[in-house]
């Protein structure tokens, strides 16, 4: 009896341990030293070390390649078949197609991450599908070149849906680059590029779709190199004398001008898509792919409906200038990143010089890319659109003929009359500079704006002094070349005189960097004009008018020390 307690609780204890070894067993995640993650890992070694043994045995390089010899050998065998049997050969076509499409179907049954079968798979599929297809269209005459190329389609469109689950990317890549290859080639060899193109386009969206759902985006610059080179062989081809493409078939307007516009719609939804809703920077493919699709749909424009439809492609320019602008300005100004916004800014830029050109005469286009100029300076204090007001100011100096006249007018020879373009321009280029804001501490780039601005004016503003002064003195003086070279001089003098003085003044850099670039065109023009001449009292006042000048521009210039 003495025993017993300890025998209770010895019992006890034994009862206690069986307990946790039952709730071990039941719950073995709970136990500190629970083996379950080596167990794991030794598993994974195994089952990797295993599934690489039956890859060597079963389906290795060299099987893989065997299978793929005999599906080739399958195709030649149809292709015999065809050639000495009196089967219908559009039935043995259909046979081939269903043939080639079986592989890809293989293709696609290969697991993801063995993608050496995968490309092989599909490679014999486009090594099946493309050569029976130029021998069945350009051999055999079975297909047409529309049912080629929508067979293609449909190849295209197959892969994709087959390769979407798994994300086999071998299996879009081969589709796709065959698929592209085979189009481009036969519509060169049948002469016949509208169906190609069409089934080129369809790539383009395919591509265009996936990469919007995050999917394969690798591909999408073979397939838009693929339409962009179609397009362009197409417009190559039909803008030539009709002489040199008489094999080719007629067509319309309508059916020249579509492809291109079909192309530039794709991306230009794309991108807009990608930028507002799915907030995704636009990459350089993107932004240069949209700018190419545009040059051909404009090419299509001017080689094929050169009168009125120029006037509505440069009316749908101006509508697109004014869409991007607002979603430059009203939906992405406030983003983080600016890309998007500089991007939609600069297309909107663009698209609108492009419209004005196409749709204005030369004196209401010169007069409108003024007062767009002068606006967007005025408007806004914000560098780009004040950029865009300098760009529009150089087209408009270069369409008026102020570009030419002024060059005339300082170096060569005299220009006949002056126009009232030319007029209205350079009272802009005053306006421009004149209104265009100033800050204190500013950076290059205002700066080099302002510079620009200012070359722009004072250029225009030499050229009319010249002009004037010597119409004034006309009456008096036979305005001969050694007089017209001095009056040059004392017009740029002058000018850099009371550039210096008023850069100091008002404290415009740009007005005295003016100062000393006129003083080395003077300088050029006395080497190179006046002293060419061989008028001695003409270059004695010349040299005289110029040293006075180097003198003063310094003295002036610097006054703003002391200010």
């Amino acid at each position: 009896m003495g025993n017993l307690p300890d025998a209770l609780e010895h019992l006890t204890a034994r009862l206690a341990a069986l307990e946790r070894r039952v709730a071990l067993l039941e719950n073995p995640s709970t136990s500190p030293c629970a083996p379950a993650p080596v167990v794991q890992a030794v598993a994974q070694s195994v089952a990797e070390t295993g599934e690489g043994l039956s890859l060597t045995q079963s389906g290795g390089a060299f099987s893989v390649l065997g299978k793929a010899m005999l599906g080739i050998a399958g195709a030649y065998l149809l292709r015999a078949v065809a050639e000495s049997s009196s089967l219908p050969k559009l039935a043995i076509a259909a046979v081939a197609i269903v043939y080639a499409l079986l592989w890809l179907v293989a293709a696609s049954r290969v697991p993801a991450e063995k993608w050496f079968p995968s490309t092989i798979y599909a490679g014999t599929s486009a090594l099946i599908l493309a050569p029976m297809l130029w021998e069945l269209t350009l051999s055999f005459k079975v297909l047409t070149a529309p049912a080629t190329a929508a067979i293609l389609g449909v190849f295209v469109i197959v892969a994709t849906a087959l390769a979407w689950k798994n994300n086999l990317a071998p299996v879009f890549w081969v589709a796709n680059s065959a698929a592209a290859t085979a189009a481009l080639a036969l519509s060169v060899a049948t002469h016949q590029l509208l169906p190609f193109i069409a089934t080129l386009i369809l790539m383009a969206l395919i591509s265009e779709y996936a990469a919007a759902r995050n999917y394969q985006q690798s591909v999408r610059p073979l397939a838009a190199l693929a339409a962009d080179a179609a397009i362009w062989t197409l417009i190559f081809i039909y803008s030539s004398p009709a002489s040199t493409r008489i094999d080719y078939p007629a067509l319309n307007t309508a059916a020249l001008l579509l492809p291109g516009c079909l192309l530039f719609l794709i991306y230009a939804v794309s991108v807009v898509l990608r930028a507002l809703l799915l907030r995704q920077k636009i990459s350089a493919f993107e932004s240069g792919q949209a700018m190419i699709a545009f040059l051909l749909v404009l090419s299509s424009v001017l080689c094929f409906a050169p009168g009125s439809g120029a006037i509505v492609m440069g009316v749908v320019c101006l509508l697109f200038s004014a869409a991007c602008y607002a979603i430059a300005f009203l939906l992405l100004r406030s983003v983080a990143d600016g890309r998007n916004f500089h991007v939609f800014a600069a297309w909107a830029a663009s698209l609108f010089i492009v419209g004005s050109l196409l749709c204005l005469p030369p004196f209401w286009l010169s007069v409108c890319l003024s007062l767009a100029a002068i606006a967007a300076t005025v408007l806004t204090t914000r560098l780009t659109l004040r950029f865009h007001g300098l760009v529009f100011l150089l087209v408009a100096t270069i369409t008026s003929g102020l570009m030419a006249y002024a060059f005339h007018a300082l170096a060569g020879n005299l220009p006949a009359k002056l126009d009232a373009s030319v007029c209205i321009v350079s009272l802009c280029a005053f306006i421009c500079y004149a209104v265009g804001k100033h800050f204190p501490q500013e950076n290059w780039k205002p700066q080099l704006l302002h510079l620009a601005t200012a070359a722009l004016a004072v250029f225009a503003l030499a050229a009319l002094l010249v002009e004037g002064l010597l119409s004034l003195s006309a009456p008096h003086l036979t305005p001969n070349a050694p007089y017209v070279a001095f009056i040059r001089t004392l017009i740029l003098c002058a000018l850099a005189l009371a550039l210096a003085f008023a850069g100091s003044r008002w404290h415009r850099v740009e007005l005295t960097r003016m100062a000393y670039i006129a003083l080395g065109l003077v300088a050029a023009k006395l080497l190179f004009e006046d002293l060419r001449l061989g008028h001695l009292e003409f270059i004695a006042a010349a040299f005289f008018l110029f040293a006075i000048t180097l003198i003063a521009v310094p003295r002036l210039a610097h006054r703003k020390k002391k200010v």
